[in-house]
């Protein structure tokens, strides 16, 4: 993995599954927090003044009951003129209960309040988690991750949105954890990502456990194709983006896209050891960094 990013590394500590929307000349940053205990948010000018920007706690989970555990992967979106979050939670009597959730904000979201909006109903009442939207041709889809079945695992689907809180068609299987690397440790298709570039549309996606076998693979459909026809997307034989023991990057993931002026940059985790002990997934030293994109001569991107 080509490691020379050109942005501090890491570009902020101890924030797994990083995203970032840039607006107005502000990056917006958040991410699942070590606890995974509440949504903090912090903006700044640029990608490298947002490691000593001032974060703000814009929600806790709850004490008990409903949204009071696994506060995960929260997304900041700009839609219809609001500002919204999707984040994924579940019950502390239930902890793998997990579904997806939404808050909303008519003002400014660092300053003003944000309001609970409930649970994203998707069509069939399992396990999901890692919800993100996209606006393509006009039409607002949206995408998670999601184990019907549980010798499958977790799957990616997408479906297009009434509103930015219900879906207007039935949720599609976009991939499922087929091949060998996307079932290391466990079988694993979550945090779809997308990049509209070069008339493609990319989806991005992490596979296997969250330790070093964490890897990205990648969908990609023509932009004109349609989107919730499963047969329009093409998907690699073989991870995009994966562990370098040489460089020191181990479990790389969980990524998202934003630009700087004209470059396309991709947001991801990771951490700089490979033996953890104990699950994985409460190891806190998973760093946010950032990395330029650049495409090769078909038009595709091309992380390192």
């Amino acid at each position: 993995m080509d490691v020379e990013s050109n942005y501090r590394s890491p570009l902020v500590y101890q924030r797994a599954d990083p995203f970032v929307l840039y607006k107005d000349g502000i990056y917006y940053f958040t991410g699942s927090m070590p606890q995974y205990d509440c949504i903090e948010l912090r903006c700044a000018p640029s990608l490298d003044k947002l490691a000593f920007a001032n974060a703000k706690i814009i929600w806790r989970r709850r004490d008990e009951g409903e949204l009071s555990a696994h506060i995960w992967a929260p997304e900041i979106h700009y839609i219809d003129g609001k500002w919204y979050i999707y984040f994924t939670a579940c019950s502390s009597e239930d902890i793998w209960a997990i579904r997806p959730y939404a808050m909303v904000c008519e003002g400014d979201p660092m300053k003003d309040e944000w309001h609970e909006m409930g649970r994203i109903d998707v069509g069939h009442d399992s396990f999901s988690l890692d919800m993100t939207s996209f606006l393509i041709g006009g039409r607002q889809y949206i995408s998670w991750a999601q184990t019907i079945e549980k010798e499958i695992g977790s799957e990616i689907f997408i479906a297009e949105m009434e509103t930015p809180l219900q879906l207007k068609t039935q949720p599609v299987r976009l991939s499922s954890p087929e091949y060998e690397w996307e079932q290391r440790g466990f079988k694993v298709n979550e945090g779809p990502a997308f990049l509209h570039r070069n008339g493609r549309v990319f989806l991005t996606y992490s596979a296997s456990d969250t330790g070093s076998n964490y890897c990205m693979g990648m969908l990609w459909a023509d932009e004109n194709a349609d989107l919730l026809n499963p047969e329009s997307w093409h998907k690699s034989e073989r991870p995009v983006f994966e562990t370098s023991e040489e460089d020191e990057r181990f479990g790389p993931g969980h990524n998202s896209f934003t630009v700087d002026g004209d470059d396309d940059v991709m947001i991801y985790h990771c951490r700089n050891y490979k033996e953890i002990d104990g699950d994985p997934l409460y190891d806190p030293n998973r760093h946010a960094y950032a990395k330029k994109i650049r495409y090769d001569n078909r038009g595709f991107p091309v992380f390192g």
